[in-house]
């Protein structure tokens, strides 16, 4: 995999094609501010990177979309990405073509088709990177993943200011979490970690989890089997308490209880009868109407009786006012008309008195009105008579209702005891059911312990033909590999630690010198030179590794300002502003900085031929293998990146 060409597109549909040379050495150079660094970012943005890393400036405010082709040996394949939305930091958003030769699309193609996801997938599938996945300890916290195109990155940018940063080795590994991500898939690209390892992994954790499951139900069964008699006798106990069983079922050895619990374990409920009508309701209506009708009697009795007594008191008074009155009949009467004679009547007397006329007037209604009182009498005792009949007969009525209603009410709960106890015993069924399908039988606990011995061989054949395929010998001996090359390449730049073997360390991520007294990490070399020397060293033998084994890494990488350290100063380093002139007469170690291309020249031609190495920087030699590696003019202003007639966003109507 390497870079056929970048292409950018402005607001207004037009587009700067940058076309490089598949094989070999690629020089940008040119002023500073014209958008060389921004490459690798464009690069990066368009191999599924979602985070948008070209700075703030003219590239964000007048490019639209970029895109970059890919060449691979069997074709091309090309991903174009929009820029964030305004104030967007990334984007997910891709569209892509694949074919022997693809054309950058025009403006008017560009349309989002896929994600970075998708693109990611894509070129890993097209690189051949081989299914696989991280080896994670059980110990630790982190999960197992697959390795893709972006655990490439590391190894293929090369950004100004990190070639000479003497405590990081690679790309983004200052970045949380990536160092990590380095040590677990860095074996995988190398080709320690095959796919026959990846395989065999996969079967040993599908055989690992069958053998786990598989002791699980062990286990259970030798539980069962050590609680089936205490089991057993309980549910019996509970089968008889309930009536399942007769009392007289024998608690015997487990294969008899067994056989009883399966008996109990057919039991059905009888099926229920038509329940009679249920009178309790009924009857205590009838009760309450009967005791509101003994009720009602009462209080007639009681006012007839009131009655009776009123009565019984006014025929007395009125007996002695009668006597009182009938002293007056004492008197003689007239022997002619019959009338009282009143000694003191006024006729008598010459005089006429209405005291006796009041008297006999008082007389006679008292009279009248006594043999009204005496002829009612009998009536009321008789009404009485009936009241206190029909008081009796309510009484009895209501104590037979009474009756009725307590039998009712015991009917009823004998009804509902014999219901509850049917329920009791549907639920020791159950529970008998449910003990008899997890019974474990002693051949069935032998059957159990003979898949389990099956499923233990399986785990330890697939360990050792896993062990056979020893990832750490392996990488072992592919680091040696890598670090040989190192050394060789050291010497050429003639680091001043280059006369000691190097090695490169991967559980710490640098290169480290073994002195004959102490051994002495990169870090603690010093000099920029040196650390430049060692970063280039380092990436170079590692793809030289990767193309002498074919191994799945991209063949490219970009170096962003390698001769820096050269010049006395960052100012005289942009002086040079890519013009050969200005190289050569400024203060840099121009020795120095002809070694470092012409190294870099060699090993895409002799030592990895067709090796591809972008450089963007801001020396220009006169060497003519220089030119012809020059990718275009120096940038200046213009040209640079992006041309300056091209349009901000705002300019350009919606």
């Amino acid at each position: 995999m390497k870079i056929s060409s970048i292409h950018v597109y402005s607001h207004d549909g037009q587009r700067r094609d940058i076309n490089f040379e598949v094989d070999g050495l690629n020089i940008i150079t040119g002023r500073s501010s014209t958008g060389k660094s921004a490459l690798s970012d464009i690069i990066e943005y368009c191999m599924g990177q979602s985070s948008f890393n070209v700075s703030d400036g003219v590239i964000q405010d007048k490019v639209s979309w970029f895109a970059v082709i890919f060449q691979f040996p069997d074709g091309q394949v090309m991903v174009a990405k929009p820029t964030p939305r305004s104030g967007g930091a990334s984007c997910s958003l891709a569209m892509t073509r694949t074919g022997e030769f693809v054309q950058p699309p025009e403006f008017s193609e560009l349309v989002v088709n896929t994600d970075d996801i998708a693109v990611t997938s894509l070129l890993s599938r097209q690189l051949g990177i081989p299914e696989n996945r991280t080896e994670v300890a059980e110990e630790h916290t982190r999960n197992s993943y697959e390795a893709s195109i972006k655990h490439s990155y590391y190894y293929l940018f090369q950004r100004q200011g990190l070639v000479t940063n003497k405590d990081q080795l690679f790309y983004r590994q200052n970045e949380p979490f990536q160092p990590q991500a380095i040590k677990d898939t860095l074996p995988i690209l190398l080709g320690a970690s095959t796919n026959e390892r990846y395989e065999l992994q996969t079967r040993l954790r599908t055989a690992q989890r069958d053998l786990r499951a598989q002791a699980k139900l062990l286990e259970q069964a030798k539980q069962a089997v050590g609680n089936n008699r205490n089991q057993a006798i309980a549910l019996l106990t509970e089968a008889k308490a309930v009536g399942i069983l007769s009392q007289e079922s024998p608690i015997g050895e487990v294969e008899e209880i067994i056989a009883a619990l399966r008996t109990a374990a057919q039991w059905s409920p009888a099926k229920p009868h038509a329940q009679p009508e249920d009178k309790v309701p009924k009857l205590e209506a009838e009760l309450a109407r009967l005791r509101k009708t003994r009720r009602e009697i009462k209080s007639k009795i009681e006012a007839g009786q009131i009655f009776e007594r009123r009565a019984g008191g006014f025929q007395s008074e009125a007996s002695e006012h009668i006597d009182r009155l009938l002293s007056i009949k004492s008197l003689p009467k007239n022997a002619t008309t019959g009338e009282w004679q009143w000694p003191f009547a006024e006729k008598n007397l010459a005089m006429d008195s209405p005291i006796a006329q009041s008297l006999l007037g008082e007389l006679a209604s008292l009279e009248a009105e006594m043999q009204t009182v005496m002829g009612q009498r009998p009536q009321i005792q008789g009404y009485l008579a009936e009241e206190n009949q029909r008081l009796q007969d309510t009484t009895k009525s209501i104590v037979e209702k009474e009756a009725e209603l307590t039998a009712a009410i015991a009917a009823n709960t004998v009804l509902a005891n014999a219901q509850k106890q049917s329920d009791a015993a549907k639920h020791v069924v159950g529970r008998i059911s449910f003990f008899l399908e997890g019974f474990v039988p002693d051949n069935s606990l032998k059957q159990q312990e003979a898949d389990y011995r099956r499923r233990e061989m399986r785990v330890q054949e697939l360990e050792k033909a896993l062990a056979d395929v020893d990832v750490d010998d392996r990488l072992a001996s592919i680091l040696n590999s890598i670090s040989a090359q190192f050394n060789l390449l050291n010497k050429r730049f003639e680091s001043e630690f280059s006369a000691y073997p190097a090695r490169f360390d991967l559980k710490k991520l640098t290169i480290i010198f073994d002195r004959p007294e102490r051994s002495v990490p990169m870090s603690r070399t010093g000099g920029g030179e040196n650390y430049l020397a060692y970063h280039l060293s380092a990436l170079l033998a590692l793809h030289w590794y990767c193309a002498k084994s074919n191994q799945p890494m991209p063949r490219f990488l970009v170096i962003d300002q390698p001769t820096q350290v050269y010049f006395p100063s960052e100012e005289s380093y942009k002086a040079v502003d890519g013009t050969v002139l200005n190289t050569e007469q400024s203060d840099a170690d121009m020795d120095s900085v002809r070694k470092l291309f012409s190294l870099l020249y060699q090993f895409t031609v002799e030592d990895v031929p067709g090796f591809q190495i972008i450089i963007t920087e801001h020396a220009n030699l006169r060497d003519d293998w220089f030119q012809k590696s020059l990718v275009e003019a120096p940038w200046s202003k213009p040209p640079a990146l992006v041309p300056e007639s091209w349009p901000f966003k705002g300019e350009v109507p919606l």
